[in-house]
């Protein structure tokens, strides 16, 4: 799975062909509009046949009528931000409530709080982590694993982007500027005593904020900073995505995937790069793998096989969830990091003030990588380390996750094996802050 890269709308708009996307956005909302008839009498029918009470629903043709049912209303419906769904976690041998909170708000972000309630205080020191989830189409919910990992060691917060769809014109711009001026204000919020996780595509502006702070004396700057999968030079062993993400110049970007949001979203009239346009080329480049998904979710519902039918649901209603983009973030952001490769050439600047990665000395830096990543070549996240020129040698390290690809590198069974702990362990053992104090003291008693 893809998330937080611009190589897809790149698919999407040659196979629709130039400036199709706003006459494309407008047809988008009224085939929904036009199909919510049909989609409400599918999903009545498929609960009328699947009513144990119905004697319909205990024959073949019922079961027939109701996958049926279902296979067209999900693949017609328009799927809103998933829950969270994290309701506790499991700290040492005690199962721990969590509680959800938004503790910071912007008209374009919220950060989250993921507050767990102790009976009695852990004995581990808890550092504070502040996770970056991209804003690349698809909702921070994409990051549930990643929080999940985390979760029993550490005091989480993470970054909740807004659909730009949602947010009216009145409340301004946002764009890259504005993202790493965000940073800096949640690192201000947190109080300087946390760490810094930048899961893909978010890794660029980490940096570049870390950098500005670092330039400026700020004594907010985090302890650490963890780079995962991140497009830091798209140069170095470029994907297919990057080839096709760099091949177009800011125009084509400008003239062929940028729309305004259509009546009645409250964004009407915002000019903004679509969810749905990042969604369709992605789906395209694995068409024949959906259809094939699609088609085993209506076997498994004909035959009753819940199990398999209840993963392909949850799968599918996260990947298809997808969110605007504000069209100023996404221009700047395709032009800064893959067209003109501004962070490693030291052209990136911010509100007009050059970016300068050497002036990073506080704060240590972990970079981690997938061997299989299709999305982030090896070595274009490690290529972080060659800029932060000045921070100690043993205050920096690198990871490379054997047998994973992109999606791997911040979530599944690797993830919460073998990389979780390794980040752990890299966080605590450069915490300068309260949680850091508590760790050498139980070490030394130990």
């Amino acid at each position: 799975m893809a998330i937080g890269e611009f190589g897809g709308a790149v698919t999407a708009a040659e196979s629709l062909g130039p400036s199709y996307a706003t006459p494309a956005y407008w047809l988008y909302e009224i085939s929904h509009a036009s199909l919510s008839p049909a989609r409400a009498v599918a999903d009545a029918s498929r609960l009328l046949f699947k009513d144990p009470a119905n004697p319909w629903s205990h024959t073949e043709w019922g079961k027939t009528v109701a996958a049926t049912c279902e296979v067209f209303e999900r693949a017609t419906r328009r799927y809103g931000k998933p829950e969270w769904g994290v309701t506790s976690t499991l700290v040492g041998a005690e199962r721990v409530p969590v509680h959800i909170s938004s503790v910071w708000e912007r008209p374009f972000c919220r950060l989250l709080h993921f507050q767990r309630s102790f009976s009695r205080p852990p004995r581990r020191p808890q550092p504070k982590l502040l996770i970056v989830a991209p804003m690349s189409g698809h909702y921070a919910t994409l990051l549930r694993g990643t929080v999940e990992g985390f979760l029993p060691n550490h005091e989480v917060y993470m970054t909740e982007w807004i659909d730009a769809r949602v947010v009216p014109l009145s409340q301004g711009r946002f764009d890259l500027d504005d993202y790493i001026d965000y940073l800096v204000s949640m690192l201000h919020f947190l109080g300087g005593d946390a760490h810094v996780i930048a899961v893909c595509q978010p890794s660029v502006p980490v940096l570049a904020a870390v950098a500005r702070m670092e330039a400026d004396g700020d004594p907010y700057v985090p302890h650490s900073m963890v780079l995962m999968g991140g497009p830091i030079d798209t140069r170095i062993n470029p994907t297919e995505v990057n080839r096709l993400a760099g091949s177009r110049g800011i125009d084509w970007f400008q003239n062929n995937v940028i729309t305004k949001v259509p009546f009645p979203n409250p964004g009407f009239m915002r000019d903004v790069y679509p969810g749905f346009l990042q969604l369709y080329g992605f789906m395209t480049m694995n068409l024949d793998r959906h259809m094939q998904a699609h088609r085993t979710l209506y076997m498994n519902l004909v035959r009753g096989d819940g199990e398999p039918a209840q993963k392909h649901r949850e799968f599918y209603d996260e990947y298809l969830a997808v969110m605007d983009l504000s069209a100023e973030f996404y221009l700047q952001t395709c032009d800064t990091v893959f067209i003109r490769h501004a962070l490693p050439k030291s052209e990136m600047t911010h509100r007009g003030v050059a970016i300068d990665p050497s002036k990073i000395k506080r704060v240590a830096l972990m970079t981690v990588e997938g061997e299989n990543d299709d999305i982030s070549g090896i070595g274009q996240t490690e290529a972080a380390h060659a800029l932060c020129v000045n921070i100690p040698a043993d205050r920096k390290c690198h990871w490379l996750q054997p047998k994973v690809g992109h999606y791997g590198v911040f979530n599944g069974s690797r993830f919460r094996a073998e990389i979780a702990p390794r980040i752990a362990d890299f966080v605590l053992s450069n915490d300068t802050g309260e949680a850091g104090k508590v760790g050498r003291a139980d070490a030394k008693r130990a």
